[in-house]
């Protein structure tokens, strides 16, 4: 973390009829929280009800209606207290019965959950990732706009865009509009979405490279990783001016119209984009490494990513770790909450076991999670 970073801190969160949570007022008092019991008990539904403060659709990505509790009247809300520096700041969500997604800062109503990103910055790991590096392509481009992300609120809107605008593009060759000049302003619109998603990704990810050379360490129990973007507009960003990349782009959208159209689908572009890494002290590619390996050098990159947080935005994101410590052994354990505790964020981690959190006491507030309540578990501190 930069010296110059803040560090927001949530010091309350409420929930209503989110998830298994009819009810649920929760003060936190420490900079690390500790979440454990049962599978079930409804500990990855905190985690979710805090990643919605960032935009985009929270670390389980479902519809929200799923979020709303199965016995509710069929919306929910959910709140949080964030003090930074001394100053009380109220952030709010949630979705009506009717299904609308409301937003709100200091109970004024805010247009999107980019308006929380002035107040506080959230990442997460879980289970769900650790196939990263040896899945499909297109979870690696979510994990890569979730970087960027990160450090651009806007970047987010850029990409969903650009998804909708590839969409109608489809859809125009599928239908095989006759008058051209719907498919030219359709290509018009993804070049220049295109190219902005592709910058956006290719900036962070050449920080994040510079980040991780500028503190690798062969003997961490968390390997560097050497990151890239392997992708056609990328590698022409990386060689000439944006302008002059947008006019490609566009010029050979045109020209793959047929192509497009047989495969049903635009070929070319951020959308085909893939995230490369590799083990660094072992130069391998992650994918060939154990899951061992994988699930460190994972949480290697996440730390990374929260230490580029908090330089480029002056924030140190509030990180959310779900079941991550069980992965590993008690001494890589130790290390990793060494780790956090020197990110200068809040940390908020979960565990079926309270073994897991051991070490804890006095270091962290520890809750026990039984359905549908959070209870203290031991004291913390103050």
């Amino acid at each position: 973390m930069t010296a110059r970073a803040i560090a927001p801190r949530v010091r309350r969160l409420t929930l209503a009829d989110f998830r298994s949570y009819a009810m649920l007022d929760c003060r936190i008092e420490s900079a690390m929280i500790a979440l454990f019991g049962e599978n079930g008990a409804g500990k990855t539904n905190l985690l979710e009800a805090l990643s919605l403060f960032s935009p985009g659709r929270g670390l389980r990505r479902t519809e929200l209606a799923e979020c709303a509790r199965r016995a509710g009247a069929g919306g929910f809300a959910a709140s949080i207290e964030v003090e930074t520096e001394g100053a009380t700041t109220q952030l709010g969500h949630g979705l009506t019965v009717e299904g609308e997604r409301v937003f709100r800062v200091d109970r004024a109503p805010a247009s999107s959950a980019r308006a929380f990103a002035d107040h506080l910055r959230v990442l997460w790991l879980t289970p769900a990732m650790d196939g990263l590096f040896s899945g499909p392509a297109g979870d690696r481009r979510r994990f890569l706009d979730r970087l960027a992300l990160g450090v651009d609120a806007e970047h987010g809107a850029r990409a969903n865009r650009l998804e909708r605008a590839l969409r109608n593009r489809n859809r125009l060759l599928e239908e095989s509009v006759a008058d051209r000049r719907w498919l030219d302003a359709a290509e018009r619109e993804i070049a220049a979405l295109g190219v902005a998603v592709a910058a956006a990704r290719r900036e962070t990810v050449s920080r994040l490279a510079a980040l991780i050379a500028a503190g690798r360490d062969d003997e961490s129990p968390f390997p560097w990783a050497d990151v890239t973007i392997e992708g056609e507009l990328e590698r022409r960003l990386a060689e000439g001016p944006a302008l002059a990349v947008e006019e490609w782009y566009r010029d050979e959208l045109a020209a793959s119209r047929r192509r497009d159209a047989a495969a049903g689908r635009t070929l070319i572009g951020p959308q085909a984009s893939d995230l490369a890494v590799r083990h660094g002290p072992k130069n391998e590619a992650a994918r060939a490494c154990s899951t061992g390996e994988q699930k460190a050098l994972l949480m290697g990159l996440t730390l990374a990513h929260a230490r580029l947080v908090a330089a480029m935005t002056g924030q140190a994101p509030l990180v959310l770790l779900d079941e991550v410590a069980a992965h590993f052994d008690a001494k890589r354990r130790e290390a990793l909450f060494h780790e956090l505790e020197t990110l200068g964020g809040q940390i908020w981690m979960t565990g079926a076991d309270p073994l897991l959190f051991a070490s804890l006491p006095g270091r962290a507030q520890i809750l026990r999670v039984t359905p549908g309540k959070v209870e203290e578990a031991s004291p913390s501190p103050r």
